[in-house]
């Protein structure tokens, strides 16, 4: 399975080798995986790649519910989904994205951010939709006060649980794709500030068991990056149209209002009013007052950071906007030359003499005295 057209063979596992094949390795890994669940001998290891560990049979007022907690053994299943992402974004890549930047001719940096930008705006309306159908279907935005009550939430449904992973999995497989995707030095740090982001705090909803406020939270930030992303695309289509970029802006500051206000009357109120506040990592407890301190000064930084980013890239913006209107009021006019009238005399010019239309001359002949 090739996802690139090559016309060089490099050195077998060479820098260029791995850089141009990295896709075809990870289908490789991913399909051994596969066939070993065909095997009664390594099906168990297989499993454990696939399916997310640590079920435990809960009981309920129909029955029994099969839910999930976390633990080691989650990295490996994060590993397996690392490699079935990075398929994906190659597919994504070669079959989407490299078809539309060869009509639209951008320019090496242009064409960078071109493939960043329709990278996300993939995954994040993939993980909008995912991510509401789950925060609908177990009842978190009719019932917000379940998104603190019976807290520990230790238990997860198979849904929640495995979308965690996979989120886990996308920012991780994006650390690598800096280097398979050749992006350039320039770009690296800022990309690295926004998966290192992503990381912490779904890593830290993930392990503190705030899996549901978590969830809604990631929510209102995908909603604003796919429409900063799809906003970007358009732009890069059409330089004229800004409009989208507008209404991202108006969501990107309700967002951060929404997330801030969500996490202060989940985690300053909401936790503080449960019975059970004790640190208990063994039960998944972290319900203590230096806790949500700390949780709160981790999110209302974040916010902050990424507030003072938008109002710096704002005001330059505005000054790059409106250097470039006054330079265009103080180039001059160009003037207009005044057309020149000439006043001809009716006739034609022959040996520097003015002749009439007949073929005399148009001087006035003098008259002979008799």
């Amino acid at each position: 399975m090739a996802f690139r057209r090559r016309t060089k063979s490099y050195p077998l596992f060479s820098q260029e080798f791995v850089i141009h094949n990295h896709a075809d390795i990870g289908f490789c890994l991913v399909l051994c995986v596969l066939i070993g669940l065909m095997f009664e001998v390594t099906a168990k290891t297989a499993f454990l790649f696939i399916l997310p560990q640590y079920n435990v049979s809960v009981p309920t007022a129909d029955g029994e519910t099969v839910h999930y907690h976390y633990g080691p053994k989650d990295l490996v299943t994060v590993l397996f989904y690392i490699f079935i992402t990075i398929i994906l974004h190659a597919v994504v890549q070669e079959y989407i994205l490299d078809k539309i930047s060869k009509r639209l001719h951008l320019s090496k940096v242009k064409h960078s951010k071109f493939n960043e930008s329709g990278q996300l705006v993939v995954f994040h309306l993939s993980s909008v939709i995912w991510c509401f159908y789950v925060v609908v279907t177990e009842g978190y935005l009719t019932n917000p006060r379940s998104l603190w009550e019976d807290y520990p939430h230790v238990y997860l449904p198979f849904q929640v649980k495995f979308f965690y992973l996979c989120q886990l999995a996308y920012w991780l497989h994006a650390l690598p794709e800096l280097y398979f995707q050749k992006v350039r030095k320039e770009e690296i740090p800022r990309q690295l500030q926004y998966i290192c982001l992503y990381l912490v705090h779904i890593a830290g909803a993930y392990l503190l068991n705030l899996s549901r406020l978590g969830l809604v939270l990631l929510l209102l930030q995908y909603s604003a990056e796919f429409l900063f992303h799809t906003a970007r695309l358009c732009y890069f289509a059409d330089e004229n149209n800004e409009k989208l970029f507008n209404a991202w802006a108006a969501a990107f500051g309700v967002t951060r209002l929404s997330i801030l206000t969500l996490a202060v009357l989940a985690i300053g109120f909401g936790l503080a009013r449960v019975e059970n506040q004790a640190f208990d990592p063994e039960k998944g407890n972290f319900n203590t007052l230096l806790c949500r301190l700390c949780m709160l000064l981790l999110v209302c930084a974040a916010q902050a950071w990424l507030m003072w980013r938008f109002i710096h890239s704002q005001l330059r913006h505005w000054r790059e906007h409106w250097s470039e209107q006054s330079a265009k009021r103080r180039v001059p006019a160009a003037p207009r030359l005044a057309a020149r009238l000439i006043k001809r005399e009716s006739g034609y010019h022959e040996n520097g003499v003015v002749k009439a239309e007949n073929g005399t001359s148009t001087r006035t002949k003098k008259l002979k005295s008799p």
